[in-house]
């Protein structure tokens, strides 16, 4: 049995205590790795497990049952940036986007400002590829770093991987260590655009409130916001969970949601969009987990 400190591999540990809708039922297991080694050690010993990877908590709902198996958190580790080159710089997973964007912005490089509006991790936005303002994380990507279910550890490039507007196909179960970017030569990011970007999401988003970001993604014509503000459900309620007032795009937990209300909203959503508009909404938005079972409720 694998054994490490108990901050470091928990039981039972409640998932709404590291996902930005603090909502999520417990995982069997948690576990944080303090490096590549420990992270590898890790996954050889337990890969017969069901694994799932956790970064910053954002873009996920985990549902009330919680998790099987081992959940995997890199928030406070594997969080390192360097530069390597003019503009070109190594990325770890666990880094959140936003210290990418204050980390080119120190460095002059660019443009990583769009970074800014990414309510995640470098690893989720990999996973994804999440954009915001016009980019996309993979525009960007020279190779990746990735480790294997079985803790081996494997160099590869954009060319592995089949990438399209916030879907990426992997060749083989993996996850995300690291991975090198390149900007262009004749771009920088600068604080005035920083600072252009937060104030415009601060004046379009509910940043204050408990959200995991967009819940859906754009629909090939139109924006799905527009939809839902134009289905007349900004404000709409199931439980402790609404759409936001803001940004019909979001989903709020106003203190006491559960995970079922959020996904019993989402489906609304759809549901309502697909009657009017005849447009189906696809979630942004991973949903992971059990269902809690009706004794348990």
């Amino acid at each position: 049995m694998f054994k490490k400190p108990k901050d470091q591999c928990l039981s039972n540990e409640l998932l709404s205590k590291h996902t930005s809708w603090k909502v999520g039922g417990p995982a069997d297991t948690f576990f944080t790795p303090e490096n590549r080694d420990d992270l590898s050690q890790f996954l050889k010993l337990n890969h017969n497990k069901p694994i799932t990877w956790l970064g910053n908590g954002t873009n996920v709902l985990v549902r009330d049952g919680g998790i099987r198996g081992v959940v995997i958190s890199t928030k406070k580790s594997l969080n390192e940036i360097k530069k390597e080159a003019d503009n070109t710089c190594r990325v770890e997973a666990g880094a959140s986007c936003m210290d990418l964007a204050l980390f080119a912005e120190k460095n002059k490089i660019g443009p990583a400002a769009f970074f800014s509006g990414i309510p995640g991790s470098i690893g989720g936005a990999l996973v994804m590829n999440a954009g915001s303002f016009g980019y996309e994380t993979w525009d960007f990507v020279e190779s990746v770093e990735v480790i294997d279910k079985k803790g081996m550890i494997h160099h590869l490039n954009p060319n592995d991987f089949s990438l399209s507007y916030r879907t990426v196909h992997f060749p083989f179960p993996l996850w995300f260590l690291s991975c090198r970017m390149k900007f262009p030569n004749s771009e920088i990011t600068t604080k005035s655009e920083l600072k252009e970007l937060r104030d415009q999401r601060i004046k379009t988003q509910p940043l204050s409130e408990d959200t995991c970001g967009s819940v859906f993604k754009n629909p090939e014509k139109g924006h799905a916001g527009d939809f839902i503000e134009r289905a007349g459900l900004k404000g709409y309620r199931i439980g402790g969970s609404s759409i936001s007032t803001k940004h019909a795009n979001f989903i709020v937990n106003e203190g006491n949601a559960t995970s079922e209300n959020i996904e019993d909203l989402i489906e609304y959503v759809q549901e309502i969009v697909s009657s009017q508009f005849d447009v189906e909404l696809e979630t942004e938005v991973r949903i992971i987990g059990e269902k809690l079972s009706v004794k348990n409720k």
